[in-house]
Parts: C-alpha cells; sequence; structure tokens
C-alpha cells in the first residue's frame, strides 16, 4: 500500500519561505543603491552652485563663493570676494576648468584664505559628481579626492 503522505513542502509554505530568505537580501541591495551618490549626466551639471566645502575645512558663512556653469562651457561666479570667468570641457563624469581669470580686490584675511584654496581647487577637477539626493556636487582631484563641494542654487 502507497503511503498518501509527501515530503514535499506545501507550495504556501516554500513560498512564504522564500520570501523570507529574499526578504533581508532585497532590504540591503536596495538600501545600498539608495546610498550610492549617483553620477548624472552633464545637463544635471549646469547651473549655479554655492561652496559648502572646500579641501575638507568647510566654508565661511556668509561668504558667497559660487560656481555657475553653462551649457556652452563658460563658468563664472565669485570667489567670495572677487569675480572670475573662464572656460570647462566637461563630459560624462569628467571636467577640465581653466584657464580662469579674475579681479584683483582686496578683501579680509580670512575671505582672501577661502577665496585661494577655492582658486587653487578649480584648476586641479578632473572629475565630477552629483548626489541626486541631496543635489550636491562634488569636484574630485585625479585622484578621486573631493576638492569642493557644492549646494544647488537652482
Amino acid at each position: 500500500m502507497k503511503s498518501t503522505r509527501s515530503n514535499r513542502v506545501p507550495r504556501d509554505q516554500a513560498r512564504h519561505a522564500k520570501a523570507l530568505g529574499l526578504a533581508p537580501v532585497v532590504a540591503l541591495v536596495a538600501s545600498l543603491l539608495c546610498a550610492l551618490p549617483v553620477i548624472a549626466a552633464p545637463n544635471d551639471l549646469y547651473g549655479r552652485w554655492l561652496a559648502e566645502d572646500i579641501g575638507g575645512g568647510g566654508v565661511i558663512d556668509r561668504l558667497q563663493t559660487v560656481l555657475e556653469i553653462r551649457d556652452d562651457g563658460a563658468v563664472s561666479g565669485s570667489g567670495g570676494c572677487n569675480r572670475f570667468a573662464g572656460r570647462a570641457e566637461i563630459g560624462d563624469g569628467t571636467i577640465r576648468l581653466g584657464p580662469i581669470a579674475g579681479t584683483k580686490m582686496m578683501c579680509p584675511p580670512a575671505a582672501m584664505d577661502q577665496e585661494m584654496k577655492f582658486f587653487a581647487a578649480l584648476p586641479q577637477a578632473a572629475s565630477w559628481r552629483i548626489d541626486q539626493q541631496t543635489r550636491k556636487l562634488t569636484l574630485l582631484d585625479a585622484e578621486g579626492r573631493a576638492l569642493v563641494v557644492f549646494a544647488s542654487t537652482d
């Protein structure tokens, strides 16, 4: 006589076990994907950006260090004291700024220090990334180190 008892797991239990087994993996992958900064298209780079950090040293409150990037490759802005203008070569994730020309006004020493760091960082920029969640632009050097972090003002 054949046994009617099966060694198979009922279908509902099997689906439930699979769902439980995959749920932590799906949650982990989703959280990792959300945490990754997204390298946007060059069109996302165009606009006005306010510096929030220069070389890891922050910025002076109420001193506006601004970079404006146009779709024709023109760049302009303010180092916080002096105005500047120049050109940029922009690719998917790459950027080359320069030459940059600017005015030569004297300002308080702290403002001049921040501005000198900003102007020194611009020609070192080799790549860029935009975090789509925070709308922050980071200019990076050839080794991938952050030079300047900006917030979008658009």
